[in-house]
């Protein structure tokens, strides 16, 4: 007997201060949303004819501290969405890393989405964690992994 596979989530968010000097480090499991399965069930069926169908590579943060759940299909209050670079991890991971440079995104940041498109689009997965404040000159380093078990 196979084991099904199982899907897992992880978020790592590092606050740089203007000086370069990490202010803040988080990290935090998120739920995969009904919708981003959904979206991975299309792609494996549309692999066949151009693996470029596949755009879950666009990472956002916001202001929303309501609570993870499946059925999320976009965050509570966006502040920022940026295209993140795509990589695999060590083993089945899926990464996603995205930097929000000075200026972009200032704000309070309790969650953080991976999306399909860099304006709405499929969810796959959403985490909440306690606030980073992102001040006008700091950086904002996203990454979240999706482990394939």
């Amino acid at each position: 007997m196979s084991k099904a596979v199982e899907l897992t989530g992880k978020w790592f968010i590092t606050l740089f201060g203007p000086d370069g000097n990490v202010k803040a480090y988080k990290e935090g499991k998120n739920v995969i949303c009904s919708a981003g399965k959904s979206y991975l069930v299309n792609f494996l069926n549309s692999a066949v004819a151009a693996a470029s169908t596949f755009t879950m590579k666009y990472v956002a943060i916001g202001a929303t501290a309501t609570g993870e759940d499946a059925a999320d299909t976009a965050l509570g209050s966006e502040a920022a969405r940026h295209t993140g670079t795509v990589s695999v991890a060590a083993g089945p991971i899926y990464r996603v890393t995205a930097t929000f440079a000075s200026g972009v995104g200032t704000a309070s940041i309790v969650e953080y989405g991976l999306f399909s498109s860099s304006t709405g689009g499929t969810m796959f997965s959403r985490d909440t964690e306690g606030v980073v404040t992102k001040g006008a000159n700091d950086e904002l380093r996203v990454i979240t992994e999706i482990t394939f078990s």
